[in-house]
Formats: structure tokens, C-alpha cells, sequence
């Protein structure tokens, strides 16, 4: 049954897997689901360096997931505090943090999952990076839930919460049943990924967290399924941009029918977002080659291509940031090379240097891609 406010009942999820899905309804958005994921996958072998070229992407699918829980920080403000540019509003701090502990989190879990199966230690391990220093880092970081949590507005008692999970006492009993299921073979594999995705939610085993922790599993699943080489798919652009029908629909399960319905969103958003992640990949691929031909033309410098890989990790940077690294020439060199880049216009000035401040710079073209309109 489902979670009324007048009993306070907590929501039982059905055990997995699911046995009454209309997989005759389903099977045209699975194969145009698959389609779009395999073309994806084409796109991402075709990328020369995917953990270079893809780096502002994965920073952008961050910054999204993030959004959806509320915080308020764009792409650049991410790349301008790394870069040393300072925050003094501290919830905007925090929102920064948030969107770089999500990072680390995923780069961590695709170094555990070349050693090992995904595992409930594993989730336990990206949650306490993902709460590392921020608002919710004393919510039981790295723990598993062991009392209830709900979901409602800020300070919403339990008696007006929009969603109570599971009680505490079925949580390991739910996530153990979650974990043998997603290493199951299911008839499809990016159906499954849904009920993964939307089964870790209803659980919400974290006390704080759980959004981000189950949308970071959807580049994971897909990863460890073999269906793309990389854990390099942003899901979160269709997530946000369609944040009630996501949040509606995941509260809509346990009522009849509600489990095709869910797999029906989820398949629309995986086909639609991989098309638009193989756009996005060829257009950054695309501009990589362009501003390779024009810093080679314009440095005539050996260095023109490491020069370039760091600035697609690191779009916002400080020009004292290149004079320390090892694959960059001497400092008057470098200074020499960014001087040539700003006079072009292939970087422009954020933060004018003064003193012992260094400037910040950065790279327009590729924040515009990442975010899709005019930044700079």
C-alpha cells in the first residue's frame, strides 16, 4: 500500500523483480532506447582521450544532478572557485562542494568498478565522498539509514511529508534484494537500469544523499553492462528539465500499472538524452580540433597540445596554475603562450592579476558549448 499522511504508514516497495511489467507496450522505446545508447557508444569510442575531452561534460552532468536537490551554482562558478576565485556566500559554497564531492564520487567509483563488481560497500564508500565537508556531512555519512527519514519541504514533520520510505528495520532486507537484482540478467538491460535507478530511490537508504547517489548509478549501470566503455553518460539534463513528471512518477509506484509507466518515462529519457549526449560529445570533439589547428598555429610550440588538454580539464584556470606543471616550458614561455591566446580571442580574462593575485582566465567556447548559451 501505499504511504498516506493520516496512518504514517511507511512504503513497502514491491520485491524485485518486478513481475507485472507490459513488456508488449514497452518493446518499441526499447529498441530505440538501445539504439540511441549503442549509437552513443559509437561516439564515445571515436573520442581520443574521452577523461579530457569529456571532463567539462562530466562536470556540467554534476553541476544538473546537484540542481535537481536545489543547489543554485552554474558550470562556471564550479570552474571559478577551483580556479581560487573566491565565495562568500557560504550556501553558495556549499552548493559548489556538493557539485565537486559528485564529481570525485563518480571518478572514485569508476576506479572500484575496474577491481570489482559494483557492491552495497561501494555505495556506502561514493556516499562518504559525496558528503565529505558539506551541508549533511553529519546525516550518518557513509552509513546506511538506521531511522526514518521522509521527504517533504524544509521542516516538514512526518505527519506532512510527501514520502515516507521504508521503515529502518527492512532497509538491508530491501537493498539486499536491490543488489542481487541489478547483477541479475533481466530480458533488457536498460529496463532494468530503470527499476534499479527508481527501486534505489523508493528504498532511500541514506538519510541524506539519495538522489544524487541513485542517478550517479545510471552512468555506472551502464558501464558495468558493458553498453558503453566509459561511465561517461549525463542523464540529469532531461532529469531537471523534466523534474515533476521524474519525481511524479517515482511517487506513483505501488499503484497498478505504475512500474510500465515509470519504465515508459525512464526509456524516453535514456533515448532522448543519448542523442543528445552524441551531439554534444561530437561537438566538443569538434571544437577540440578546431582550437588544436588554431593554438598549434598560433603558439608554434610544442606544448600547444598539452596546453589544450589542460584547458578542457580546467576551462577556468589561473595563469599561475600552467607555470608549476611539468609539461608546460618556463614561465616567460607560458606567459608568452596565454598572451597569444587572449590577443586571439581563444581565452578571455575573468579575473584581472595584481600583486601576488594571479589572473584567472578562461575558455568561452567551451563553457558556451557545455552550457548551451552565451557565458561569456
Amino acid at each position: 500500500m501505499l504511504y498516506t499522511t493520516r496512518t504514517m504508514k511507511p512504503f513497502e516497495p514491491e520485491g524485485l523483480p518486478i513481475g507485472s511489467l507490459a513488456w508488449t507496450e514497452l518493446i518499441p522505446l526499447i529498441g530505440r532506447a538501445n539504439r540511441a545508447i549503442a549509437g552513443y557508444e559509437g561516439v564515445l569510442y571515436g573520442v581520443p582521450n574521452p577523461n579530457v575531452l569529456l571532463s567539462p561534460l562530466t562536470t556540467q552532468e554534476a553541476v544538473l544532478s546537484s540542481r535537481i536537490e536545489g543547489t543554485q551554482a552554474e558550470l562556471e562558478d564550479v570552474y571559478k572557485f577551483e580556479a581560487g576565485e573566491e565565495v562568500p556566500d557560504r550556501e553558495r559554497r556549499y552548493d559548489i562542494q556538493e557539485i565537486v564531492n559528485y564529481r570525485k564520487a563518480l571518478r572514485r567509483a569508476e576506479k572500484l568498478l575496474k577491481n570489482k563488481p559494483l557492491c552495497l560497500n561501494t555505495l556506502l564508500d561514493l556516499h562518504s565522498v559525496l558528503l565529505g565537508s558539506v551541508r549533511g556531512h553529519n546525516k550518518a555519512r557513509g552509513r546506511f539509514r538506521t531511522v526514518q527519514n521522509w521527504i517533504g519541504p524544509e521542516n516538514t514533520p512526518i505527519e506532512q511529508a510527501q514520502f515516507v520510505p521504508p521503515t529502518p528495520l527492512r532497509v538491508m532486507e530491501h537493498l539486499t534484494n536491490w543488489e542481487n537484482y541489478y547483477h541479475a540478467e533481466e530480458r533488457d538491460p536498460l529496463v532494468q537500469l530503470a527499476i534499479v535507478h527508481a527501486q534505489f530511490e523508493t528504498i532511500h537508504p541514506f538519510i541524506d544523499g539519495n538522489g544524487r547517489i541513485g542517478r550517479m548509478l545510471i552512468p555506472l549501470f551502464l558501464y558495468e553492462k558493458k553498453l558503453l566503455s566509459k561511465p561517461n553518460f549525463y542523464l540529469s539534463a532531461y532529469l531537471e528539465a523534466h523534474r515533476d513528471e521524474y519525481v511524479q512518477r517515482l511517487r506513483a509506484l505501488g499503484r497498478p500499472g505504475s512500474w510500465t509507466q515509470w519504465i515508459v518515462f525512464f526509456l524516453t529519457a535514456i533515448d532522448t538524452q543519448a542523442r543528445d549526449n552524441s551531439a554534444q560529445a561530437k561537438a566538443i570533439q569538434d571544437l577540440y580540433e578546431r582550437l588544436k589547428r588554431q593554438i598549434i598555429d598560433l603558439t608554434r610550440s610544442q606544448y600547444a597540445v598539452p596546453l589544450l588538454d589542460r584547458l578542457f580539464v580546467s576551462p577556468v584556470f589561473r595563469s599561475s596554475d600552467l607555470t608549476t606543471r611539468k609539461d608546460m616550458p618556463s614561465t616567460p614561455m607560458v606567459m608568452s603562450m596565454l598572451r597569444n591566446l587572449k590577443d586571439a580571442g581563444v581565452l578571455k580574462v575573468v579575473r584581472e592579476g595584481g600583486g601576488s593575485r594571479p589572473q584567472i582566465l578562461a575558455v568561452p567556447d567551451l563553457l558556451n558549448l557545455c552550457e548551451g548559451r552565451k557565458v561569456y
